[in-house]
């Protein structure tokens, strides 16, 4: 069974691609990164999906609030309550630089040192229209890197490639398709400001996208809000 990294956040989205990773034949290995961000008890659910689908997950820490920049990795205020033309018009400050190209840096090492040649990631274009790291132009070109500086690919020959499945799906798709593969939403969080107890805000763009998701989808949306 060939192996592949599958990027783990925690939140509905990697939910359901470590789901599709396995019913495509693939032996996943679960990645999360814990880069300071603030509603880092996502990486709780994270294990908790990797547990619940038997599948090995490591943490790797990479501190990005050296850096700053992002409402997620500072103190600055995370924008609640926005209109949906809001949230499309330019990058929120919700957006983390370079965050996911160092992701895929990471699980490029990761797949070198597994001898898998297969990415699983996340990315969601049309929830995340302001974040330019969510294109499909950026996986084409990150591919196109990957292939030129690992050693698997110079000295052995082998292809990275990474899989964006939800790259066009509208959150209630990812819902449905989730639901279709057994996927325990209640262990997830999508929340930009959880509180202490892990309970999602209700109000940032994430809360709202994933609320009307599971409304679009018909599904009972399973999540603790605060309000």
């Amino acid at each position: 069974m060939a192996r592949a990294v599958v990027l783990l956040s925690g939140g509905l989205d990697s939910a359901t691609l470590l789901a599709l990773a396995k019913t495509e034949g693939f032996e996943p290995f679960a990645l999360s990164v814990d880069y300071g961000q603030r509603h880092r008890i996502e990486l709780r659910c994270a294990a908790a999906l990797a547990m619940a689908s038997g599948v090995v997950h490591r943490v790797v820490a990479l501190d990005l609030r050296g850096i700053g920049g992002s409402a997620l990795t500072s103190y600055a205020a995370v924008p609640k309550d926005r209109s949906a033309d809001e949230m499309n018009a330019g990058i929120p400050v919700t957006y983390v630089p370079a965050r996911n190209t160092i992701l895929l840096g990471i699980a490029l090492g990761y797949a070198e040192t597994l001898g898998a040649n297969d990415i699983f990631f996340g990315a969601n274009n049309l929830d995340h229209a302001g974040y330019p790291d969510c294109r499909p132009e950026f996986f084409d070109a990150f591919t196109a890197l990957a292939n030129l500086a690992t050693k698997a690919s110079t000295q052995d020959g082998h292809r990275l490639r990474i899989h964006t499945p939800l790259i066009q799906m509208t959150k209630a798709d990812i819902i449905r398709t989730g639901h279709r593969h057994g996927v325990d939403f209640s262990k997830t969080l999508s929340c930009y400001d959880p509180d202490a107890a892990g309970r999602a805000c209700g109000h940032c763009d994430a809360c709202q996208l994933r609320r009307l998701g599971f409304a679009e989808a018909g599904r009972p949306d399973p999540t603790a809000y605060v309000g």
